[in-house]
């Protein structure tokens, strides 16, 4: 398992931008690593749920973290918002960055809602370099799209396109005038399809995005073997059946490990195949990464009768 250094912190500010979303300020008991743009924490919260959350305050001092109320979620949100309050002590692990923000000679960010999170210290990296750039920031309406006061100093470089006012973002349209620029888009995952539809045409490495949903994720019912899985090398061996996940194995035999979306499509269940060949099914991982020995214990499996995972034993 990939192991992630934590840290104790607690809730010194919260704040509603918007109708819908809670900032919280976290200060850690100790000095908090400084991060870079892209990156995100895993949050422990009071409940035993982990959830992975964009850092979007400055690169150093206190983490600050928004986060979309949403009722029909997993209960992370709701969480959020109706128990963590002034004083609230925490564990959070990380920071991690899959989203980093790379040199190019111009940048073009698409958010969608909640998206804008990791996209807003990448703007003001860039800004702050005097590269060009382009924000087309959409959502459902203006109140409920969060952080609009932080972006107004750059209005020239921004479009706030709100769905009541002006309908869907009309990708294609909006993109065709920038072909060639960097891409840098979070949201939901119909916005980050109709963007790379439209990318994948332009110069390769043009396109980088996160999502919040595993919606590339193969999350197969039928035709799965069962196999098994060992806790390293001198360690026990557990079954894993046909309908069940090697996270839901671990964890019935008592393992301690990191989880968080159950999707493939977040890392924190990151583990290390010692031997054995993997079936991946996440939405994550690069080819290099894979080769490399990783996988996403949440969703992939194996093809081969054992795995032997870098798994501490319970």
């Amino acid at each position: 398992m990939t192991q992630q250094t934590s840290h104790q912190v607690r809730v010194v500010n919260r704040d509603l931008h918007g109708t819908d979303v809670v900032a919280l300020q976290l200060r850690g008991e100790n000095a908090l690593p400084g991060w870079t743009p892209g990156a995100h924490i895993d949050v422990v919260l009071p409940s035993g749920l982990v959830r992975q959350y964009s850092l979007c305050g400055p690169e150093q001092g206190d983490y600050l973290i928004a986060v979309l109320d949403q009722p029909d979620g997993r209960g992370g949100s709701r969480e959020v918002h109706e128990s963590l309050s002034l004083g609230t002590e925490l564990t959070i692990i990380g920071p991690r960055n899959r989203f980093e923000l790379l040199d190019a000679e111009r940048y073009v960010f698409v958010a969608g809602g909640i998206g804008i999170t990791p996209i807003l210290p990448m703007i003001e990296k860039v800004a702050a370099t005097g590269a060009p750039w382009t924000l087309l920031y959409g959502g459902r309406s203006r109140d409920s799209m969060a952080f609009l006061d932080r972006l107004d100093q750059w209005s020239e470089h921004v479009q706030v396109i709100p769905e009541d006012e002006q309908g869907r973002m009309d990708i294609a349209a909006l993109l065709g005038p920038l072909v060639g620029a960097a891409v840098y888009t979070c949201g939901p995952p119909g916005l980050i399809d109709a963007v790379r539809g439209v990318v994948d045409a332009w110069p390769s490495g043009s396109f980088h995005f996160e999502r919040f949903s595993g919606a590339d994720t193969v999350l197969e019912t039928t035709d799965n073997e069962a196999f098994e899985v060992q806790f390293g090398f001198d360690g026990p061996v557990v079954p894993v059946a046909e309908n069940q996940t090697v996270l839901q194995a671990v964890l019935d035999a008592g393992a301690d490990v990191l989880y968080s979306c159950e999707e493939g499509s977040c890392g924190s269940c990151e583990t290390t195949v010692l031997e054995g060949d993997v079936v991946h099914r996440d939405s994550l991982l690069t080819p290099d990464e894979r080769a490399a020995g990783s996988m996403l214990i949440c969703v992939s499996r194996a093809s081969c009768p054992r795995l032997v995972l870098d798994i501490p034993p319970p």
